[in-house]
This record gives C-alpha cells, sequence and structure tokens, in this order.
C-alpha cells in the first residue's frame, strides 16, 4: 500500500518556522496548533536555521572576564572531583 504525505507549500512551511522561531511557545505547542508533526516542524526549524546563520556579537570586556573566571572555576572543580573519586576509591579498598 502506498502512503500519501501532506505537501506543504514554502510559504506555509516559513510562517510555521518564524512561528518557533519569534515566539516565545515551543515547537510542540506549534505543530499541535497547525496539526504538522513535531519532528517535521523541528526539521523545518533546523533548516531554517543552518541556512540562516546568526552572527554572535563579540564579549565585551566583562563578559571575558567572567568567561575566564568561570574556566578556572571549572578546572578547579574538575580537579577536586577528580581528587575526592580517587579518595573514595581508596578509602574503599581499605575497608574490604
Amino acid at each position: 500500500m502506498s502512503r500519501k504525505y501532506q505537501q506543504y507549500s514554502a510559504e506555509f512551511k516559513e510562517q510555521a518556522v518564524h512561528r518557533v522561531i519569534d515566539g516565545p511557545r515551543p515547537a510542540i505547542d506549534v505543530a499541535k496548533e497547525i496539526n504538522v508533526n513535531e519532528g517535521t516542524l523541528s526539521n523545518w526549524v533546523r533548516l531554517f536555521k543552518e541556512s540562516h546563520p546568526v552572527e554572535e556579537k563579540p564579549l565585551t570586556v566583562s563578559e571575558r572576564a567572567q568567561f575566564k573566571e568561570l574556566q578556572a572555576e571549572v578546572r578547579e572543580l574538575r580537579m577536586k572531583t577528580e581528587f575526592l573519586g580517587k579518595a573514595a576509591a581508596f578509602f574503599a579498598q581499605e575497608y574490604r
């Protein structure tokens, strides 16, 4: 048995994509509203974003400083996590 697929116009797809991108509602809500499969709408949004890349603004001086602080904090927390994991393994072996 052959399956018929719904054909949507380019204008319909574009309007649906803009409802998701420009609006505050998630894709699943928009998909239900316009009676389209959520995966289909997500694909349209993904393709639109790939073909219309958004140029990011460069970081400000304060954002760059905050970014460096956060990187240092992540390094420190990873070292602490690694140390605590090794200490836990050591004490677990000691009590066997």
